[in-house]
């Protein structure tokens, strides 16, 4: 058995985005050797914040759960200077738009969700008792059993037809990124599980301010921005510059695209595409800081971003972000601006496109049934992770790198021992 010089690092891991950040720091906290291979300029990976004219553009529209456990046991809430989104929804359906937010939050607003003004008692019951079970019972409960798409159980639930189409079925679509609501009710109950006990936020210096924070805790010199890895061999890792990294683990946090090539076998999920529109304006629509969503599936959501953090636009201005399934062909900005005239009642046609973010693979496709978490373990000495090994979200991303870490310092253990 070799083993690599002092001097060479024990572990590299290729790929800075969440999953690699928090494999890298838990390798670091252990007394591991890391080196974290980074092919961009920053970290993150698709969570990261542009700027531009003085806006914030996130690469494309996300949210931040407060209650996720790996951003509660990782990160510094109070530094992320987090700015909380209405604690509900504007639902546009089709007798019209109804402000629709939590009555534990916002007891104010109950009276919004008197029945018959957009669901039935029978619907609003249903949807109380599903957002009840999932926030009070253990996780085991909801992660156990047979898993089904999430079409099967709302139907299953005793919801209607209605309530599906015109309220769940528009919000969940911004939320797996897809319509048909083929997506693991396991990941559904634990998104509706988050979402009853978190608070949806944005961090006031954008959505890449969460993994630059995560950056601060690794020692100096272990990233290396701007240094793609071209292959990964039986000793290490070659770089794209023709070098050669020798280590005695390689843990590949990248893309599945990117990990696929590296990886050559590895199975990847397909990916769902997204594209955020920005637009600026000077008035901003009287919505205040909550997510509208379109029962006609037109945009999945929009929102006026600057309302819920100033920051994202610069004095005097405003900035929306819509987001739509699929890529950005030509004419459909301009179905998009019209839409948006008809859900914030207002004239768009002078608002100032920003910037458009196309995101392939910007979730993987997670039909049932779904492994909520599994190994990393690829071959001898090397390893894989990222949400797509566990559920696609920052939990997901961050528990897979945890797993990656804990699967080599334990495959390292062995080898110390023999």
């Amino acid at each position: 058995m070799s083993v690599p010089h002092r001097s060479s690092p024990h572990t590299i891991v290729v790929g800075a985005g969440l999953a690699g950040l928090a494999c890298a720091l838990d390798l670091c906290r252990a007394g591991q050797r890391v080196t974290l291979f980074e092919a961009s300029d920053a970290a993150g990976g698709r969570m990261r914040t542009d700027r531009k004219d003085g806006f914030q553009l996130d690469r494309g529209f996300q949210v931040f759960n407060t209650f996720y456990p790996q951003v509660k046991r990782r990160m510094d809430l109070r530094g992320l200077r987090l700015r909380p989104f209405t604690p509900g929804l504007l639902a546009h359906m089709p007798a019209g738009a109804q402000r629709l937010t939590d009555p534990t939050r916002r007891p104010r607003e109950a009276g919004n969700l008197l029945p018959g003004r957009a669901l039935s008692a029978r619907d609003l019951a249903v949807i109380g008792t599903l957002a009840a079970r999932d926030a009070v019972l253990p996780v085991r409960a909801i992660t156990c059993g047979t898993d089904r798409s999430t079409n099967v159980a709302l139907a299953r639930s005793g919801l209607s037809q209605r309530a599906v189409n015109n309220l769940l079925r528009p919000f969940l679509a911004g939320v797996f990124l897809e319509e048909d609501l083929e997506t693991s009710a396991r990941f559904f109950h634990l998104v509706l599980r988050s979402m009853a006990r978190g608070t949806l936020c944005l961090p006031s210096g954008g959505i890449g301010a969460a993994p630059a924070q995560l950056t601060q805790g690794l020692p100096t010199g272990t990233l290396r921005f701007e240094t793609p890895v071209a292959e990964v061999t039986e000793t290490g890792v070659l770089l794209s510059d023709g070098r050669e990294e020798p280590a005695a683990s390689v843990v590949v946090a990248t893309d599945t695209q990117t990990a696929a090539r590296l990886l050559p076998g590895l199975e990847v999920p397909d990916g769902r595409t997204v594209t955020t529109y920005y637009h600026a304006t000077d008035t901003p629509p009287p919505t205040g800081p909550i997510l509208l969503t379109d029962s006609t599936l037109t945009i999945l959501n929009t929102c006026v971003l600057s309302e819920v953090a100033p920051a994202y636009a610069p004095p005097g201005a405003s900035l929306i972000s819509t987001s739509v399934l699929g890529g950005d062909p030509p004419g459909r900005e301009d179905a998009v601006r019209h839409r948006l005239a008809n859900l914030y009642e207002t004239d768009t046609s002078l608002w100032q496109r920003i910037a458009t973010y196309t995101i392939d693979g910007a979730l993987p496709m997670m039909r049932p049934p779904w492994p909520l978490s599994r190994t990393t373990r690829y071959a001898h000495g090397q390893y894989v992770c990222g949400d797509y090994r566990a559920t696609g979200s920052v939990q997901g991303a961050l528990a897979s790198g945890t797993r990656a870490a804990r699967e080599v310092l334990v495959d390292a253990a062995q080898v110390v021992t023999r």
